[in-house]
């Protein structure tokens, strides 16, 4: 019997952290699981914990060099044996019964790709001081299905919004291999974001949970830690890059709304400038770039909602865990 889910972890140079992630995937309640993990040619003890593990459903795959997310996912993929696969990042942790409750939403509705809320904490703490959706401007109480446009729409990065991309879902297996989808292996920055995005425009099924199962980690060093120019910069390639794709260019609504998304991320390049300059506390290139980037204060007033609920939250810092329902 095949196994019900693939748990794909990807690592690279995170021995501090791999141990927590792949416990809680042997710990889940859902039993009949594998999990694959790919070192990403870590140079630090990664491997090493990785290999200390003794567990008939734990594959370890490993790259003789960095290759990146993208690829390392696609290697996943090609020997996944499940009816879903999902990923974990191995600086992050899933709640123990996270796989059986999406199962049992996602087996009930049908759908080909379920996605749970996400607690957010601070490396070294015990507790969240946030959920992705409660970080949003959105209000979701119900199992809401997502269409394609909808993602799009709520997820851009700089803009105020519920970033899916963020999100790691389970995906029906039998749905990738029929539309032959992949990631890309030469795109290094929102890569899961494009890969959600060709399920949706090849017709899948897309259902949000408000509830948060899944445990992601802020932390120095971490790839969302790159300076966020370059990070906009690597999207609007990426984006150039699939608008030229023809399940794209085929699709009217689809083309559209990935253009407009396009356009605000360019758009909000300037206020990012700005904030670069700040965070290295060059004020006067910061005062140079406002006064030559009249945007930066037009785009500061949509963020200052944003802001101080980030603010707000990461003061009072810990929030009860939801029990699981």
């Amino acid at each position: 019997m095949n196994p019900e889910v693939s748990v794909i972890i990807l690592a690279y140079n995170t021995e501090k952290y791999i141990a927590q992630a792949i416990n809680s995937a042997l710990q889940q309640t859902e039993k009949n699981i594998e999990i694959i993990i790919v070192d990403d040619g870590s140079t630090d003890n990664t491997l090493e914990v990785i290999n200390s593990f003794f567990d008939k459903r734990i594959k370890v795959l490993v790259n003789q060099r960095n290759l990146g997310q993208n690829f390392s996912t696609n290697r996943a993929i090609k020997v996944a044996k499940g009816n879903w696969i999902t990923r974990l990042d191995s600086d992050d942790w899933y709640a123990v019964d996270r796989l059986e409750k999406l199962l049992k939403i996602a087996n009930s509705q049908n759908v080909d790709i379920i996605a749970d809320d996400i607690y957010f904490i601070q490396d070294g703490k015990n507790l969240p001081w946030s959920t992705l959706l409660s970080q949003s401007k959105y209000k979701i109480k119900n199992n809401t299905e997502i269409s394609s446009i909808d993602f799009i729409e709520k997820d851009v990065p700089g803009m105020w919004g519920l970033h899916l991309g963020l999100t790691k879902p389970l995906i029906k297996i039998n749905f990738i291999q029929k539309h032959n989808i992949k990631n890309h292996d030469n795109i290094l920055i929102g890569g899961d974001f494009w890969f959600y995005l060709i399920c949706l425009a090849h017709g899948a099924k897309f259902l949000f949970v408000p509830n948060p199962y899944y445990f992601y980690r802020s932390r120095p060093g971490s790839s969302v830690a790159q300076s966020r120019i370059k990070r906009l910069e690597a999207y609007c390639e990426a984006t150039k890059y699939y608008l030229q794709q023809d399940y794209i260019i085929n699709n009217q609504k689809l083309l559209a709304a990935l253009q407009k998304r396009l356009y605000l991320i360019e758009k909000t390049r300037p206020y990012f400038l700005v904030v670069d300059s700040l965070k290295q506390t060059d004020y006067l290139n910061a005062l140079i770039k406002m006064k030559n980037n009249p945007y930066f204060f037009y785009h500061l007033s949509t963020q200052i909602p944003r802001i101080i609920r980030r603010r707000l939250s990461l003061y009072f810092n810990q929030i009860p865990i939801s029990k699981s329902r």
